[in-house]
């Protein structure tokens, strides 16, 4: 390993810290957090200096890892099943049954190939002394991998040569391994990830992972259960089969019928599926039962027992207060240990000891005594620190870090060469969960030698490459496009053609309101049903350009492209769909700038945003009827606009020739129900504004959309989810 490079490019990464997290930004790179009741999309901070794992060191990380993660999917074959390490007494059955994440619902059940812990996310820290520890087991739906996989992208074109130099392990091989693992399980039929939708915490990376698996996003009103099936609804209500399900969903919310009766975001009738064999559930329901953290004291135990094997990674010293000589030690020595409530997770329900008054200790010992199964005991491990970037000084300082490492098991165990580091948000704190105000850092594998030297690099064939970007390729036609995802091409070509022309065309208004014509702005606010009562022109222009809450401003049309699009990343792609959120940094950017004029024409930024955007979808290998989906909303939109400013009716050739283009790329598939209440809705408008003759041209395409017509299910029937205004379907 060359020291000297290592140093230099991360050197490079330090000072390329503002542009990378620019990069990650202008991509979504995002994470949401619930505070005080409200959603809130945050980027997920990055610090530039990576967490380097020498090669020898994480070949012994990585034995240690598949042996526990191969003993734990034993466990959970057994527990539900023979339930062996039971009557052996190597596990006391009470600590099985009353595990919150044990479900009778699934004893019994063996799942497709035999796996229940396809991914598994497990956390070490790194003490002082450069011994690994294992905090937690997380097997049920661990996240977090897409931010190093992302960010690696970044940091490699930094500086490519010097990287390559490096010798890095390569982390882009975990959309592979993922999808090799759901092939391997999949019954017969489609893969999709399943989300349970748009303000999820970890939206981002369920997009993001069927992009890169070729996976369909699905929403829960996507899927049905018929005969024992579970199928995906495309758009015009025709069902195509799903052999595999990669869940971002809790158990309990899976299956109203058969967990969490008020669950609203499940599919009823999915777990007798799962249960009839016929479809397989990536992690499988089940899988609490074994990253309780009551049950993580009895994982050496599991290795032992099922592998006839030592220990290769250290569990966390951990007493168990249902043990009646555990539960007199962690009373006795509360203030020096930590302790944790098996019943959270995220960092929540974490109490260091030493931080609690007497008071509260006492509390706390008597919350023990009366509730021992709910809690657990470790010794206080000192992690080992690493040097993190301080945003607002720019100087290095310690923070205190773990590793969540991704263990992927198919036909074979895999431990992905990377992981996601994450660093508290305060020096010395030692919790540092994403949920807690973390930041991420990308953990770079040092190889010994060549890159050919990695046994995932050596399994990475020609074959196995081309049928990735074949699966990524081929799902994403309308005809696996949902009934919502088609609305939301619809409305992402509307909203992104509003902000467009609204902006084009309001600058020839705002040059006569510079040349003294005050009222010069009042039939452009009138055209587009804004108001005229402002008391001056400064009042219009922050409502028109900046005025979130009002569903006409240009603010609003630029976030709302934005709200459709990023459902739209696996069909997209994370390359087209950045220059949408550009768009919104950008919007949000000049409203911090309304009050000077000067930088009014700053908003043609905006309008650079959309036209990048259309030109890469054009130009894009996107199936053409996806293509198609997204012009016709644009030209619809155009129409309206144009008429409603009254342009003249040779500038409306160029956009209704343009509708009938890719309506023609249309032919024999029948439609969204989106495209014939638009058309419908514009031609009964167009006479009162002057625009007849249109009108007829217009029904022409009124009666052939109508004519293949299909009803989506969404609530608000021909109106858009992102809250597009009534008066304009």
């Amino acid at each position: 390993m060359a020291v000297n490079s290592v140093h230099q490019l991360t050197g490079e990464l330090v000072d390329r810290r503002e542009g990378i997290n620019r990069e990650l930004s202008r991509n979504g790179v995002r994470f949401g957090v619930y505070k005080d009741g409200e959603y809130r999309d945050r980027l997920f901070p990055y610090d530039p200096i990576p967490r380097i794992i020498e090669s020898d060191e994480f070949d012994q990380l990585e034995a240690g890892l598949k042996q526990r993660v191969n003993a734990l999917n034993a466990y959970l074959r057994d527990i539900y099943g023979d339930k062996r390490i039971i009557a052996d007494n190597v596990i006391p059955g009470e600590y099985v049954y009353t595990s919150a994440g044990y479900f009778p619902q699934v004893n019994g059940v063996t799942p497709p190939g035999g796996i229940f812990a396809h991914i598994a996310g497990e956390d070490l820290v790194q003490g002082e002394d450069g011994r690994w520890w294992v905090l937690e087991d997380n097997l049920r739906i661990p996240s977090g991998a897409s931010y190093p996989l992302f960010a690696r992208d970044v940091e490699r074109r930094t500086n490519p040569k010097l990287f390559r130099q490096l010798h890095v392990r390569d982390n882009r091989d975990y959309p592979r391994l993922l999808r090799k693992a759901m092939d391997f399980v999949s019954t017969d039929g489609i893969a999709v990830v399943f989300t349970p939708g748009r303000y999820n915490s970890a939206f981002f990376e369920h997009a993001y992972l069927a992009e890169k698996t070729g996976a369909v996003l699905a929403f829960p009103e996507d899927l049905e259960v018929l005969d024992n099936r579970l199928y995906l609804l495309d758009y015009a209500g025709r069902r195509h089969r799903v052999g595999v399900m990669y869940r971002r969903m809790s158990d309990e919310f899976l299956d109203p019928f058969a967990f969490n009766p008020d669950s609203v975001i499940g599919v009823p009738g999915l777990l007798s599926v799962y249960r009839s064999g016929n479809v397989a559930i990536v992690n499988a329901p089940g899988n609490g039962a074994a990253d309780d953290k009551a049950i993580y004291y009895f994982v050496p135990r599991m290795i032992r027992y099922y592998l006839n094997e030592e220990p290769i990674l250290n569990n966390a010293p951990t007493y168990m207060p249902m043990f009646e000589e555990d539960r007199r030690e962690v009373i006795d020595r509360l203030g020096e240990l930590v302790i944790k409530d098996v019943s959270e997770a995220g960092g929540y329900g974490v109490v260091f000891g030493s931080s609690l008054d007497k008071a509260h200790r006492q509390e706390l010992a008597e919350r023990i005594e009366s509730e021992p199964r709910r809690f657990i005991a470790q010794e206080v491990i000192q992690f080992k620190d690493i040097n993190v970037i301080d945003p607002v000084t720019g100087e290095e300082t310690p923070r205190k870090c773990d590793l969540r490492a991704f263990v992927v098991t198919g036909q074979n165990t895999h431990v992905w060469y990377s992981g996601l580091t994450r660093y508290s948000s305060k020096p010395g704190e030692m919790i540092v969960n994403s949920s807690q105000g973390g930041g991420f850092k990308d953990t770079w594998i040092l190889a010994p030698g060549a890159p050919k030297d990695s046994e995932q690099q050596d399994s990475v064939s020609a074959e196995d490459a081309a049928s990735l970007i074949a699966d990524s390729q081929q799902p994403h036609t309308l005809s696996l496009v949902t009934a919502s995802k088609a609305d939301n091409l619809y409305w992402l070509g509307r909203y992104t053609e509003r902000a467009f022309t609204t902006l084009a065309r309001f600058f020839p208004f705002y040059d006569r309101v510079m040349d003294t014509d005050v009222d010069a702005f009042r039939p452009f606010a009138q055209a587009l049903d804004l108001p005229q009562d402002f008391g001056d022109f400064d009042d219009f222009i922050h409502s028109f350009l900046y005025d979130g809450q009002d569903p006409n401003s240009v603010r609003s049309a630029v976030v709302r492209a934005f709200d459709n699009a990023v459902i739209l990343r696996p069909e997209l792609s994370s390359r087209l769909l950045q220059h949408i959120e550009l768009g919104v940094t950008n919007i949000t950017d000049a409203a911090t700038r309304s009050a000077s004029a000067e930088d009014i024409y700053k908003q043609r930024d905006i309008e650079d945003n959309m036209l990048t955007f259309w030109g890469g979808v054009e130009d894009s290998a996107i199936d053409a009827t996806l293509k198609a989906s997204i012009f016709i909303g644009k030209y619809i939109e155009r129409l309206d606009l144009y008429t409603r400013l009254h342009l003249a009716p040779e500038e409306l050739t160029a956009p209704l020739t343009k509708l009938e283009t890719y309506a023609h790329m249309l032919d024999g598939l029948p439609l969204p129900q989106c495209f014939a209440a638009g058309v419908g809705w514009l031609s009964e408008q167009l006479p009162a504004r002057g625009y007849a003759q249109l009108a007829e041209r217009l029904n022409e395409f009124r009666s052939d959309f109508e004519g293949r017509s299909v009803l989506g299910h969404s609530e608000d029937g021909m109106l858009s989810a992102m809250n597009m205004d009534a008066r304009r379907p």
